[in-house]
């Protein structure tokens, strides 16, 4: 395998300089879609946090829209990117749970959704955390599902690693400067572990080479995805060093009299947040600011595997539950969208839509349609504040881990199942209780009905997904 040299990206946010402004063909509106690593609902401002900063995605939201009701594909990493891709849920989808064996790639006959925008003439980048496919001769590599350009971590567990001995550009590693401590090599994930010299971070590494791609694609009809791997810990490094919330420096948190892991947590969401703001800076400067369609969104709830304590920050607002959880604050994230003059400056919406649904937005977007076999309703109407927005007659989601559990949500009633398929169905309406402290389930014995029949519609069995002790 090729080696290349490692070029360093410090000072390369400076070298985006361009200042032509581009007139874009309207009827090809630009995408990015900006999607954080264990986000909380409540780890924004504008999502009522209080401790940690973020006035630039703060103002993103000023600028155009809350999603207060918009769910993540799933509650861990891998499949919620798979919902995402390719517009199923996690009872249709080919990745329905993390693994550490190659049944976590998608297919070649798999369909993306930045295949989608490639069938319309559009560039395409993406630049972080894939989880799709961990090895470079995959099936389930970006560059074989619509991506010209990526770079970054194929693997999950490579991606624990913020000071890793390469990234991957493409098909070809990137050697970086880092000396490691402890490296895994087991299961095509050597990179992971930990670091003993900690040079380059590879987050700085991800945006730098993001922004780049930008600067020489901004004048044609791009698709940008940006899966960017703060605020996730270090679980190997939490485990060998007691802090796994890596980054270069705590910044304005330094001072602050709380534990290492806690600055570390705040400060990594605050460097993503700046990067957002020095990326919509450069949209306005290059006069493509009024025909991109800007995402922001994390892929599950938060975590607490850096040694961070999500409580001090009260990570998931007023949700119940985290990563791993199907309970609200497991799966429902903090999303904005931004499009100055389609969307609503400071609007909000309720309108209930998860990842999936993402694939034909693009659809709708791009003036195609949507193949018959996705979950997948479009929330442009609701982006653009119309009356005509479609809806599920219910969202949900399924979980391979922890014994295994369901859930639903219609409406204003949410459902789980613990252990999926014949366990007890939990049921809870968010209208009143959206912390879901009041189990419901003996009073409403007909809605209960209703759960299950819409848990078993949506389950499709498959052999590579199952119940451990149970078959079907």
């Amino acid at each position: 395998m090729k080696t290349l040299s490692f070029l360093p990206a410090l000072g390369l946010l400076a070298t985006f300089l361009p200042t032509t402004l581009v007139a874009q063909d309207a009827t090809k509106p630009n995408v990015i879609f900006i999607m954080a690593d264990d986000l909380g609902y409540g780890d924004l401002g504008s999502f009522g946090q209080k401790k940690i900063k973020t006035p630039h995605l703060d103002r993103m939201a000023a600028e155009g829209m809350k999603l207060t009701d918009f769910y993540a594909g799933a509650t861990v990493c891998a499949p919620s990117r798979c919902v995402l891709m390719t517009g199923k849920h996690t009872g249709r989808c080919r990745v329905r749970g993390n693994s550490t064996s190659d049944i976590q790639r998608l297919h070649p006959e798999d369909k993306t959704v930045a295949s989608a925008f490639k069938d319309v003439g559009y560039v395409t980048g993406m630049f972080g955390k894939w989880g799709l496919g961990d090895l470079i001769e995959s099936t389930g590599h970006p560059n074989l599902h619509g991506f010209d350009q990526f770079y970054g971590y194929l693997s999950q567990f490579h991606a624990h690693n913020y000071y890793p001995t390469f990234l991957i550009r493409n098909k070809e590693e990137v050697k970086l400067r880092n000396v490691p401590e402890h490296e895994m090599d087991k299961g095509g994930r050597r990179g992971g572990g930990w670091a003993k010299e900690r040079i380059d971070y590879s987050h700085d590494l991800i945006f730098a080479e993001g922004m780049k791609w930008l600067e020489v694609n901004y004048t044609k009809p791009f698709f940008l995805y940006l899966p960017f791997t703060i605020p996730h810990a270090n679980n190997e490094g939490a485990r060998g060093t007691g802090n796994g919330q890596e980054v270069p420096d705590h910044g304005i948190y330094e001072a602050e009299n709380w534990p290492e892991p806690d600055k570390g947590q705040a400060a990594m969401i605050t460097r993503m947040d700046r990067d957002v703001g020095t990326l919509l800076a450069k949209l306005k400067e290059w006069g493509i600011d009024a025909n991109t369609l800007v995402i922001f969104t994390s892929d599950n709830g938060h975590h607490k595997e850096g040694g961070n304590r999500p409580e001090f920050f009260d990570a998931n607002g007023p949700l119940r539950g985290m990563k791993r959880d199907l309970y609200e604050g497991g799966i429902r994230v903090a999303t904005i969208a931004r499009w100055p003059g389609k969307i609503q400056a400071g609007s909000t919406s309720n309108h209930q839509a998860y990842f999936g649904d993402f694939y034909a937005t693009v659809c709708e977007l791009t003036g195609q349609k949507v193949p018959a076999d996705l979950q997948s309703i479009s929330f442009l109407p609701a982006l653009l504040g119309k009356e005509d927005q479609k809806k599920h007659d219910y969202l949900y989601w399924e979980f391979y881990e922890q014994g295994s559990r369901q859930a639903v949500r219609f409406g204003d009633w949410k459902a789980i199942r613990q252990p999926m398929l014949d366990g007890e169905v939990e049921l809870y309406h968010l209208g009143g209780d959206l912390g879901e402290r009041n189990d419901l389930a003996s009073q409403h014995p007909n809605i209960v009905a209703r759960v299950v029949k819409y848990m078993e519609e949506a389950h499709v069995p498959d052999p590579t997904w199952k119940v451990r002790g149970r078959r079907e």
